[in-house]
């Protein structure tokens, strides 16, 4: 009855929200448990209430590193597809192999999700980080978007970004002034968007991609939000971890049955008083940060609310990739500037990377659950049972454009700017979030060698190097046992998949060596002299 009863609210709210507003937010190296929704401690009031109207997903799945993970997300393809097989090109072409999967840039035998609900009579919007094509003809305004204030490359200093790193209003350069802070002013700028839409068409819906950088490294945070936070991390990260899986299980997010993985950090006692409160402070930025971009996610909110949009926008919220152990045991950079934002490689490290990936093993880079599992909230008022129910069917970033396409009405292009456009990979979202099933039958990754499959119950799984090992997830979703001699049928034949979608998209073995006698081509890349 209740299955019925979510099937009619479906139809029904799809009827009253045709062409719904699309609003897909991205956090930038946050773990699975970082946020309260998903058993964190980090204050998150805003996002919990986008769960609590709408539904929360147990395996969802990014693609385990930054650029990879945009790529998929825009386009509807697997990384390699879209050209970004590894990472994004910046001045020296260094990630650009000579390969169509490994060009560093977005191909032109893609379309983004901005191209695609476009031509449906959708206005496009974007704030925040870029990083899937730095040169000229590359940038969001040439991919689709109407407007775009952020980054084009990948991390900056939130208080001053360098020049470098292409601060960019449309087409041109941006100036931050006094009191600039990154997220702020990704925020004002999705928020005046979104105004000036309504303004110059009241009836016009809009898609943002609003791509926050937090938490992501350079570790900036205002002092107040750093106050909220400082000395609660005292008891060091595994007694976090600790703390955070007993949540999850409250919850409901974890099976009683599974077991918290082994710890991969520093013992928290041998460290010196003066490290410990070192530590602390790294921790207590990181939550500051999330704490920040959990603010503006509210002011986003609330003016859709008064604006009366709310109830006719499908609002998700997902992460990019696991928690960064990117800096060593206990992180880089001089702690005693983090806050003025002086100084750039500020990290928390891997000790608290492992609590922000809890339950999981292993980080970004990796496709172990700890470098791919993501929150996924979804709130549409109009179409979604609230409550914060948990949505258990593996889901990935590839089924984000399937999604678009399903709720908007648009029509997915075979052609578009003259090149074929390659058919999307991913499944509509929309079946799922009436708790029925999203009919596949797998999902795959390759970042550096790293590898997985996972169809209905069963993950093959192997790090750069490694022989496979498969996993049950309905019994062991933190991966600790390995099943495949007991199931070698299913093994052997899950093998033989990985190997022919790796050959279908263009996976080539890890490193990927420069193709003999490929020159990068002559593309301009923008200098301070154009500003």
């Amino acid at each position: 009855m209740r299955g019925l009863f979510l099937f009619l609210l479906l139809c029904v709210g799809a009827a009253a929200a045709e062409r719904p507003n699309i609003i897909v937010i991205l956090a930038d190296d946050m773990g699975f448990s970082d946020i309260g929704c998903y058993g964190g401690e980090v204050r998150t009031p805003n996002i919990d209430a986008l769960a609590e109207g709408g539904v929360r997903f147990r395996q969802f799945y990014n693609a385990g590193r930054c650029c990879p993970t945009r790529a998929s997300l825009l386009t509807g393809l697997y990384a390699h597809q879209a050209g970004i097989g590894h990472m994004t090109n910046e001045q020296d072409f260094r990630f650009d192999q000579g390969y169509g999967a490994y060009s560093g840039q977005l191909n032109r035998h893609c379309v983004t999700i901005a191209e695609a609900l476009e031509p449906a009579g959708y206005r496009t919007l974007m704030a925040g980080k870029w990083h899937v094509g730095t040169y000229e003809g590359m940038w969001p305004v040439d991919r689709g978007f109407d407007r775009y204030f952020g980054i084009i490359r990948g991390a900056a200093n939130f208080f001053r970004p360098a020049p470098d790193k292409l601060l960019t209003l449309d087409r041109e350069r941006a100036i931050p002034g006094a009191g600039f802070y990154a997220t702020d002013a990704f925020t004002d700028h999705a928020i005046e968007f979104v105004e000036e839409s309504d303004d110059l068409d009241d009836d016009q819906p809009f898609f943002l991609y609003l791509a926050y950088t937090s938490p992501h490294w350079p570790l900036h945070a205002w002092p107040d939000d750093v106050a909220k936070y400082r000395g609660k991390y005292l008891q060091g990260w595994e007694a976090l971890r600790q703390s955070r899986f007993a949540r999850m299980r409250e919850i409901g997010l974890l099976d009683g049955a599974w077991e918290l993985t082994e710890p991969n950090s520093l013992p928290w006692d041998i460290l010196p008083e003066s490290l410990r409160d070192e530590m602390d402070h790294r921790m207590a930025v990181y939550a500051a940060m999330i704490d920040r971009m959990d603010q503006n996610i509210g002011r986003l909110v609330e003016a859709l609310r008064q604006r009366e949009e709310l109830d006719d926008t499908l609002i998700l919220f997902l992460s990019d990739n696991g928690g960064c152990a990117e800096g060593g045991m206990i992180g880089r950079g001089p702690a005693s500037n983090m806050v003025t934002g002086e100084g750039y490689s500020h990290s928390y490290g891997q000790s608290w990377a492992n609590a922000s990936n809890t339950p999981f093993r292993r980080f970004k880079h990796w496709v172990d659950e700890g470098g791919i599992a993501s929150p996924l909230v979804a709130q549409w008022p109009a179409a979604i049972e609230g409550g914060g129910r948990w949505i258990d069917e593996p889901a990935h970033l590839i089924d984000l454009m399937a999604t678009a396409i399903d709720v908007s009405g648009a029509k997915y292009p075979k052609f578009y700017g003259g090149q074929e456009i390659q058919p999307y990979e991913g499944k509509s979202l929309r079946p799922a979030f009436a708790g029925r099933p999203i009919d596949r039958e797998a999902i795959y990754w390759e970042h550096e060698g790293n590898r997985a499959v996972r169809m209905g119950k069963w993950k093959l799984v192997a790090m750069h190097g490694e022989a496979w090992r498969l996993h049950d997830m309905t019994a062991d979703r933190t991966e600790m046992h390995d099943v495949g001699a007991a199931n070698p049928a299913i093994r052997k034949k899950m093998i033989g998949m990985y190997e022919a979608w790796a050959a279908r998209v263009g996976v080539l073995p890890w490193p990927v060596e420069r193709k003999k006698g490929y020159q990068p081509p002559k593309l301009r890349y923008p200098t301070m002299a154009d500003y």
